[in-house]
């Protein structure tokens, strides 16, 4: 009986929540078909090396890129986007079949957005480290991985690729290619350990500086990265959107439950990242949703990119369960069990890409993070102690 009893309270709340949020879906909608109206936009480098050479040159590089776009009448807490791997900041820009993204979508709902390319990647793809072998990450080494991954359908070459019946991917030949031409890859190593998740934390923690308390959102192979940063600079994340994250991070002493692979290397790549207790308790600073899409498999699978999506989404379950285990605020939402179906692995780019941002919409609403109190008017000016190159004397 009391099994039932909280069922029924359960069902009431999220009944209840859903009503109250209604009219500002409504109120969303109705505001596409408003003119986007800046303060104004640009772009800038932040973080970074400097190597001071030893035949007396210096070379700058490993910094991230962020172009921004502010409203008129801007909310108070920008959103900073950040994409995933073997993508640029283009993936929030314009969907693959030329409808807005999240960039025009939210600049328009008064959500001042910065759009970043991380280090060694697209705009920000300065660097003296070697690249990776084209070969060695299985997501982006075949076009054929990036499909399976993306979640449109799957490909085991040598037969040809199909798509999901329901998929929310668009199903036409010029929306196809300029997926696949999205592609970015690295310029320099991206190591999977947990010094370079930290570092990337700390890189983005000096966007942070510039535009202060920000709403942090992640894509697949970010998400990792994201839990750095929060960890980096836990004062100035406001709160974090994982969209279908790819990896987790656990205390120390915690290990979750395995979840078995089937997949060649899927164990290896989907590890959890140990951090101790003291760093992972910074995550319960800010509320945390974590956002997967449909068509993810419930059976093991041989093809790697197939079994990534069933292993990542059982992991987010135990990540939740540890963040709230200590005290946080942490959600899993599977989209299909909102009765939102079709959506592959960029739920932001796919066709019902309006749906799934008065979801986010709502739930910043519910969070009490989209008011308009201190309007947000654009990063700081950065402030640096003399100049990174050896000058001479005029």
């Amino acid at each position: 009986m009391r099994r039932i009893k909280g069922r029924f309270y359960k069902t009431a709340a999220a009944i209840l929540f859903l009503c109250a949020l209604l009219p500002l879906t409504a109120a969303a909608a109705e505001a596409e078909e408003k003119p986007i109206t800046l303060k104004t936009m640009g772009s800038l480098f932040f973080g970074g090396t400097l190597l001071k050479l030893e035949n007396g040159e210096t070379f700058h590089g490993d910094h991230g890129y962020a172009q921004f776009y502010i409203p008129q009448n801007a909310r108070r807490y920008p959103l900073i986007m950040w994409h995933g791997m073997g993508q640029s900041g283009r993936s929030w820009e314009s969907t693959p079949d030329g409808r807005e993204g999240f960039q025009a979508i939210f600049t328009r709902r008064d959500w001042p957005v910065y759009i970043i390319d991380q280090p060694r990647r697209g705009r920000a793809g300065y660097t003296r480290a070697l690249p990776d072998d084209p070969g060695k990450v299985t997501t982006t080494a075949r076009e054929s991985g990036v499909w399976n991954a993306f979640r449109n359908g799957e490909w085991v070459p040598p037969n040809a690729p199909r798509m999901y019946p329901n998929v929310q991917f668009p199903r036409n030949a010029a929306a196809i290619e300029q997926f696949f031409r999205q592609q970015s890859p690295n310029t320099g190593e991206e190591p999977m350990t947990n010094e370079y998740r930290a570092l990337l934390g700390r890189t983005m923690a000096e966007l942070l500086k510039l535009t202060g308390p920000s709403i942090l959102i992640t894509h697949s192979n970010s998400g990792q990265y994201g839990w750095f940063t929060a960890m980096a600079a836990p004062e100035l994340v406001k709160a974090i959107v994982a969209y279908e994250p790819g990896a987790f991070t656990f205390p120390e002493g915690e290990r979750p439950a395995d979840i078995p692979g089937k997949a060649e290397n899927v164990d290896y790549h989907m590890a959890p990242r140990m951090v101790p207790l003291a760093e992972f308790e910074k995550l319960t600073r800010m509320p945390i949703i974590v956002i997967y899409g449909d068509n993810i498999s419930k059976e093991p699978s041989d093809i790697f990119n197939v079994d990534v999506w069933r292993i990542a989404s059982t992991r987010a379950r135990q990540f939740v369960d540890a963040v709230n285990r200590h005290g946080g605020d942490a959600t899993l939402v599977l989209l299909p069990e909102l009765g939102i179906h079709g959506n592959t692995h960029a739920p932001f780019a796919d066709l019902n890409n309006l749906e799934i941002a008065a979801h986010l919409e709502n739930w910043l609403h519910s969070k009490k993070l989209d008011g308009r109190d201190r309007p947000h008017t654009g990063p700081a000016p950065k402030k640096l102690e003399g100049i990174t190159i050896p000058l001479q004397e005029q």
